[in-house]
């Protein structure tokens, strides 16, 4: 993957345009987590010491091509000041006078965030006449939202034709961790893929079993898998329409020669609640009255003396209900263990997916890993294996 970092851009009293993604989540008109803006801020923080002007363009919310206020960019931009030293300019529109006007007020060395992209229909139908009109905003383009990049949109495709363009530096992070453990990984490679349903990570299976060693299945995913090998698993979650698909992927696993770890033991309750009775058995001896909630203590031993022989390991999806203990107590185990392997220098660590960074954050060691990616369906699309609109368009010439 070739592509252009802000190492050769000469950004020096340029208004440069930078996508990123400032998408947060928000409550009652307040941010309520900040992540994207911290990552962000490497890049920024070069452009403004570089005296550029920095307009940001990103989208909030699915307003679908109208101006919803609720959705507006303002609150985020009041949160981004808290971050910088400069000043920090909105403008109420994207492109057109309103944008012109208060690009061409800011100084050099400062900030202008753009009203959200996606009041206007054509940013989602990677228009060319609209991002031409983004385009005449600024002298050269970065885009440094990743998580945005599996979106053929207009600020993030289209334009690419339009200015020279450049990764901004969270994205070349991203890309070059990505790139380490799925191009040219150090071996043995282990995937842990949990999360509740075989049938939103099909393309993602078939991918990994041919480029892991050890491919773990974990959370209600697993269930599928135990029923695919006649096992009861009672009241669980269960995609029965996917047992063939499960019982395909295994004979898959052994075709290419990856050692598909599947649970060993689970924990079982009759109700998935705070207060639950848990119970832990060995997969053969679960109650058709009972569901699986997490795995047991031999499977995560077995995992872990697995991850122990790797050189590399990729995370994405808990293995069991971390959010209600104890049936946290798996996903908490390996988010340690894999912590405690990176900071001795044993393995390189990549772990992505709204719920495995919880998990992480739930154990504390969301620090600890080589890379955590935030990026969700653009992380996963990556791991299966699809090509990135917007990484594609960044690495094209011309």
């Amino acid at each position: 993957m070739s592509f252009l970092t802000l190492d050769s851009a000469n950004v020096t009293h340029q208004n440069v345009l930078v996508r990123l993604d400032l998408n947060l989540p928000m409550q009652n008109g307040q941010v309520t987590d900040d992540t994207r803006i911290k990552r962000s801020l490497y890049t920024l923080q070069e452009l403004l010491k570089k005296e550029a002007k920095v307009i940001i363009l990103s989208h909030f919310g699915r307003p679908k091509g109208k101006v919803q206020p609720e959705l507006s960019l303002e609150p985020i931009a009041k949160q981004l000041q808290k971050f910088v030293d400069c000043s920090v300019s909105f403008a109420p529109d994207c492109i057109g006078v309103k944008a012109e006007e208060v690009i061409q007020k800011a100084p050099f060395g400062s900030i202008v965030v753009l009203e959200n992209l996606r009041f206007h229909p054509e940013e989602e139908l990677n228009d060319s006449e609209f991002a031409k009109k983004l385009a005449v905003l600024g002298n050269l383009y970065v885009n440094d939202a990743f998580s945005c990049s599996h979106r053929a949109h207009a600020s993030v495709t289209a334009i690419c034709k339009l200015l020279p363009k450049y990764a901004g530096r969270a994205m070349e992070a991203e890309l070059k961790a990505l790139e380490a453990v799925l191009k040219d990984p150090k071996r043995p490679l282990m995937a842990i893929v949990g999360g509740s349903k075989v049938s939103t990570k099909i393309d993602l299976l078939h991918n990994l079993i041919q480029k892991v060693d050890h491919l773990v299945i974990g959370g209600g995913m697993a269930n599928t898998f135990l029923a695919a090998k006649a096992y009861e698993v009672g009241k669980s979650l269960c995609e029965d329409d996917f047992i063939p698909t499960a019982q395909e992927i295994m004979i898959e696993a052994e075709t290419h020669k990856c050692n598909l770890v599947l649970p060993l033991d689970v924990v079982v309750t009759e109700e998935i609640i705070q207060v639950a009775k848990a119970t832990t058995v060995m997969v053969e001896k679960v109650g058709a009255l009972f569901k699986i909630a997490d795995m047991g203590a031999k499977s995560i031993a077995l995992i872990q003396q697995t991850m122990d022989q790797c050189q590399t390991v990729i995370w994405n999806g808990p293995v069991g209900v971390f959010e209600i203990s104890p049936f946290d107590k798996g996903s908490l185990e390996l988010a340690g263990h894999i912590a405690m392997l990176t900071k001795q220098g044993k393995i390189v660590s990549v772990a992505g997916g709204g719920d495995t960074l919880a998990a992480l954050a739930k154990a504390n060691v969301e620090v600890d890993l080589t890379y955590t990616s935030t990026a969700g369906g653009a992380f996963l699309e990556w791991l299966e294996g699809k090509e990135l609109p917007g990484v594609e368009a960044l690495a094209q010439s011309g």
